[in-house]
């Protein structure tokens, strides 16, 4: 499990990288590719306080919460930082929501066409394989915590 934990740290910057869905104003243009990186550059451009938020979803909370699971795994974080960790997987997740929310407010507009890419797959996959990875973590410490050791 705790080498399942390391590999996140790999996947991560590239979901990052990953196109998450391809958009065009009308069917008849072609279509760009939304990366989580390309998106968070034009979100800095227009609205910084947004940004900030969707960066510490989106980059912050799935990377140091991946990183403070792999100090646990290899005995160099105590395991009563687990709780903390379990919310910044759960603040993760929101960010995964809100890019859905996007996609649904944007395809209602009418003008725009969007097709979801395989990064957002894969960043939601990365996300949900984080948050089983800090519940299985957290039973597994369970009965040694019980026997003091």
């Amino acid at each position: 499990m705790k080498y399942l934990n390391l590999a996140l740290l790999i996947a991560f910057p590239i979901a990052w990288f990953a196109p998450l869905m391809r958009a065009a104003l009308l069917p008849v243009f072609g279509m760009d590719e939304i990366s989580l990186i390309t998106g968070l550059q034009s979100l800095w451009r227009s609205d910084a306080a947004l940004a900030l938020v969707v960066t510490f979803f989106a980059v912050f909370a799935p990377y140091a919460k991946t990183l403070g699971l792999a100090l646990i795994h290899f005995n160099l974080l105590s395991p009563r930082t687990l709780p903390a960790l379990h919310i910044m997987g759960k603040l993760a997740m929101a960010d995964v929501f809100l890019i859905a929310l996007y996609i649904v407010i944007a395809k209602g507009a009418g003008y725009v066409t969007i097709e979801v890419a395989w990064g957002l797959y894969l960043f939601t996959a990365l996300i949900l394989i984080s948050l089983a990875i800090s519940i299985l973590t957290a039973r597994g410490l369970k009965p040694s915590a019980a026997t003091g050791t």
